[in-house]
């Protein structure tokens, strides 16, 4: 069975820096799309970043310029670089792998980052 551990979450200041990691264990097939998603309280949970296995990366209007997706393949393992953080960015962060052979896809637990002074 496919695991998702993720782990940086945390408490940080506006304007501030956070990274995220999750590291996916078990068999991945060769063609993924690794990425991040949110949610806030009372709302819905909305795509941040994605990255596929060839490194294309796609990015939520509200975050582009300020967080950075990478990926290191052959730890099948997603990174997600946050940077100028607002407090609207507070939410709780789920790692998503969805395979594409298959039609798979697996979540994580979630990660809480919190953004306030």
């Amino acid at each position: 069975q496919v695991q998702l551990m993720e782990s940086g979450g945390g408490l940080v200041q506006p304007g501030g820096s956070l990274r995220l990691s999750c590291a996916a264990s078990g068999t991945i097939f060769v063609f993924n799309v690794m990425g991040w998603y949110r949610q806030a309280p009372g709302k819905q949970r909305d795509l941040v970043a994605t990255i596929t296995s060839g490194g294309i990366t796609n990015y939520a209007d509200s975050v582009k310029g300020r967080f950075t997706i990478s990926r290191d393949s052959a730890k099948n393992t997603v990174y997600l670089q946050m940077n100028s953080l607002k407090p609207e960015d507070t939410a709780v962060y789920y790692c998503n792998l969805a395979m594409l052979g298959p039609g798979r896809a697996y979540w994580g637990q979630g990660t809480q980052v919190t953004v306030s002074s």
